[in-house]
């Protein structure tokens, strides 16, 4: 089966690993479509470039979390959001299992971890339900 290319958005508030993760992303064939440290710069980017994944932190600047950019970018855009975090905490797991995600990864990834939950994310994300013309 050939994976389409997607447009990945990549949510990280270390600049260092956001990077690490845009150039695995790239590596893999997929493009790009922005980074964001906030939930809310992630949520305004997720609406413009409308991305088919997107990778989230838990932990970001700001008030607001993962959690509340994913929920808030699912309902508006419909991207699939894998969640990458370094807490193995219950409660953040929690937190993150309220958003349905179409995958979690702890730090730090391997690139065949993210190559898989990318490639779940495409084959399960909601677009290839209603293919636009």
């Amino acid at each position: 089966m050939t994976i389409s290319r997607a447009s990945v958005l990549v949510v990280d508030d270390e600049f260092l690993v956001a990077e690490g993760l845009c150039m695995q992303v790239e590596e893999m064939g997929h493009s790009v479509c922005g980074t964001a440290a906030t939930a809310d710069e992630a949520i305004l980017l997720a609406q413009e470039h409308r991305p088919s994944v997107v990778l989230m932190d838990m932990r970001l600047r700001g008030e607001k979390d993962g959690v509340d950019a994913a929920l808030a970018i699912y309902s508006t855009v419909r991207s699939r959001v894998i969640f990458v975090t370094g807490s193995k905490e219950q409660a953040t797991i929690d937190r993150i299992e309220l958003d349905h995600p179409a995958g979690m990864l702890f730090k730090p990834v391997s690139s065949h971890q993210l190559r898989s939950a990318i490639e779940f994310a495409i084959t399960e994300g909601p677009w290839n339900d209603s293919a636009e013309s």
